[in-house]
């Protein structure tokens, strides 16, 4: 395996880190950072086929388990799993989640159901196993809760941005109440990015989202890998009750970039003119 093109060799030597969702997309990019630094890594989802082949792609720093992380038995047999495995766990990436594209007002209560199960509780029921049987016996460990931004609204995604948002509160309360057992919890909110799922949309569908993109571009799934990396360092731990933002810059800004309401009769952005510098 090639090593990280950001962190020391050996940056999580003796980590062991499990990450659920972990079969294809970001999820198998973050398992891959992960082993990269030295972590010994467990993915997780429902599919074995996936997961073996993205076990084999990691390399030999990562093993799989299936197990669904919406039913108890399914969140003990993974985190049973990873201690099994490896006697210890250090790092929970709860990264599993779903939605999908519907107007807010045609939200049926099954399909809002689905989305809250999936990403809220299934989101609590794997961290709470994990502090039960590793983090709070070992009075250490990490929980990086993926969520989404931009936070003030997504057309056509009510249902997941309102499940992200508990999520993010979710984070914010244990970090607090579980700081003195050495346990550290972090929200990354991701943005847009180029995925493999993105992709199979048509080529006008991925472009115009790029567009909304303050940076005007998509991120590159090697950025999340980076982010889930560092929070799952000493340093991540520092960060422990907060959310990071990787969207680049969709937070701070709502619509096409830029602004059409900015542009002159050529399409570009004026600039101020400015006096130039007097001479010395």
């Amino acid at each position: 395996m090639d090593p990280s093109s950001v962190f020391a060799d050996g940056a999580l030597d003796g980590r062991v880190c499990l990450v659920t969702g972990g079969g294809t997309n970001l999820g198998r990019e973050a398992a891959t950072e992960l082993a990269r630094c030295g972590a010994h890594v467990v993915i997780a989802g429902r599919r074995e086929e996936v997961l073996q082949e993205a076990a084999e792609r990691i390399g030999e720093r990562c093993s799989w388990v299936v197990g669904d992380i919406r039913t108890d038995e399914g969140a003990e047999a993974i985190v049973g799993a990873a201690l099994e495995r490896h006697g210890r766990l250090d790092v929970l990436v709860n990264n599993a989640g779903g939605q999908y594209f519907v107007p807010a007002e045609d939200i049926a209560a099954k399909g809002w159901q689905a989305v809250q199960r999936l990403n809220v509780e299934g989101t609590l029921r794997m961290t709470t196993v994990a502090a039960q049987r590793a983090f709070l016996p070992q009075r250490s460990g990490s929980v990086v809760n993926v969520t989404v931004s931009p936070h003030h609204g997504m057309p056509a995604m009510a249902h997941t941005g309102a499940a992200r948002a508990a999520v993010e509160s979710l984070t914010r309360e244990l970090a607090e109440r579980w700081a003195g057992e050495g346990i550290a919890l972090v929200a990354a909110a991701i943005g847009r990015f180029d995925t493999e799922s993105l992709r199979k949309y048509p080529e006008n569908i991925w472009r115009q989202a790029a567009a909304t993109v303050p940076l005007q571009r998509l991120g590159r799934m090697e950025e999340f890998g980076w982010l889930v990396a560092l929070l799952a360092s000493p340093f991540g731990r520092t960060l422990s009750g907060t959310v990071v933002t990787l969207d680049g810059a969709c937070d701070n800004w709502w619509g096409a970039w830029p602004p059409r309401t900015w542009e002159d009769e050529t399409g570009t952005v004026p600039t101020e003119q400015r006096r130039p510098a007097p001479s010395r």
